[in-house]
């Protein structure tokens, strides 16, 4: 029983050493109000549903968990981004590259990333139903640890389990 206290401040104090990684709030006001740059920003569950943010330079950026629904960001770079967990839903990203970016269990529902750059992203448990993807530079290797639908449009040749 006396340990126990001790144990305690020992944790306590790991846990208080520990890096913070909530958002950026000013980085993530900066691209909602136009800024066109933030590389390596911490934008962890920053909302940007409905709005036009094309052109934009996030490569290296912590999106964990963003809400990017019903947004459009055509061109713009999320090059080694983390965007797990992220809700992109409706979307688009015509020509957006996503060359090295953790996609992991994203909901790109009815996203259109025709002719986007998927080089390197990993998508496993991605949910891609109703997802356009003409065009998009993207390997069956990496379909096939994602999820779709019938409906789901992809490069000619390519494949998509199916979402249960």
């Amino acid at each position: 029983m006396g340990k126990t206290p001790a144990l305690l401040v020992v944790i306590f104090a790991l846990v208080g050493a520990m890096p913070v990684m909530a958002q950026n709030a000013s980085q993530i006001e900066k691209i909602r109000n136009g800024g066109k740059t933030c590389p390596r920003c911490n934008l962890f569950q920053a909302d940007f549903s409905y709005l036009n943010l094309p052109w934009r330079t996030l490569n290296g950026a912590r999106l964990r968990q963003a809400d990017l629904s019903l947004s459009t960001m055509d061109h713009s770079n999320f090059s080694a981004a983390d965007l797990s967990v992220a809700n992109m839903f409706g979307g688009r990203f015509t020509r957006a590259s996503f060359i090295n970016t953790n996609l992991r269990k994203a909901n790109m529902v009815g996203v259109y990333a025709g002719y986007a750059d998927f080089t390197g992203a990993d998508l496993t448990g991605a949910c891609l139903s109703g997802a356009n993807l003409v065009g998009a530079h993207i390997r069956q290797q990496q379909l096939d640890k994602a999820c779709g639908d019938d409906s789901t449009i992809l490069p000619n040749g390519l494949t998509i389990p199916t979402c249960r």
